[in-house]
């Protein structure tokens, strides 16, 4: 079977390879590179082609395709992009200051409690 080959993917597999296809394609992708990451994300939720045997079943998973869309999902992705750069910007600068904030008062705690836990 040459690479590329498809003919072992499921109907419902190839279904989801072309929705995920033109999902991309719709938000500028070029067909090729929108091919190619469908495929991707169809052999990363289902685990690839049709396999045969006793226990070959695989748990799916959807994370992949919860991630697509605009900005920010499906809640606010409008609002986000509406705002000006400057103030997105200001944005993920001050929630970089808090993230590193807090980086330092967990460190601090575990530090902290790791040296208590020796002494004992």
């Amino acid at each position: 079977m040459p690479r590329g080959d498809k003919s072992s993917y499921t109907d419902k597999q190839k279904r989801q390879a072309e929705h995920i296809e033109e999902g991309y394609e719709d938000r500028g992708t070029g067909r090729r590179e929108a091919e190619r990451r469908a495929w991707a994300t169809v052999n990363k939720e289902t685990g690839g082609g049709k396999k045969r045997g006793s226990g070959r079943g695989v748990p799916k998973s959807n994370v992949s395709s919860k991630r697509g869309g605009s900005i920010g999902g499906p809640r606010g992705g409008k609002a986000a992009a509406s705002r000006p750069a400057a103030a997105r910007s200001r944005s993920a600068k001050k929630a970089a200051a808090s993230r590193k904030r807090h980086a330092v008062k967990r460190s601090a705690a575990r530090k902290t409690g790791r040296t208590t836990a020796r002494k004992k």
